[in-house]
């Protein structure tokens, strides 16, 4: 298992046309072979930003390397960067192995 999370540092000021963007957008993770789960996260506030990120769960590594060169992954991030910034820098990418799993 495999989980791949960006992090973004939103402008307070832009904080509603953000989740705006990424929950009306289309989901294309479904579609890609070894993807198990997504989550849009919202975390602490700060004077200067808003912590969000994205988390997504996949099989494997292998499968979310998968993802980073299929045609889904072109088309979700095809316009990426258009438009007024929204965030404080770029996103930061977090990958981790999962090492154990314990589920209810």
């Amino acid at each position: 298992m495999y989980i791949a999370m960006n992090r973004f540092k939103v402008h307070p000021d832009h904080e509603e046309a953000f989740k705006k963007r990424w929950l009306d957008r289309e989901v294309l993770l479904k579609t890609v072979h070894g993807f198990q789960s997504f989550q849009f996260l919202q975390g602490p506030r700060y004077e200067e930003y808003v912590l969000y990120a994205s988390h997504t769960v996949w099989e494997s590594y292998e499968a979310f390397i998968g993802w980073t060169k299929s045609e889904q992954f072109r088309a979700a991030h095809a316009n990426a960067g258009e438009g007024k910034p929204l965030t404080v820098g770029p996103p930061v990418f977090e990958g981790f192995q999962v090492l154990q799993n314990i589920t209810n």
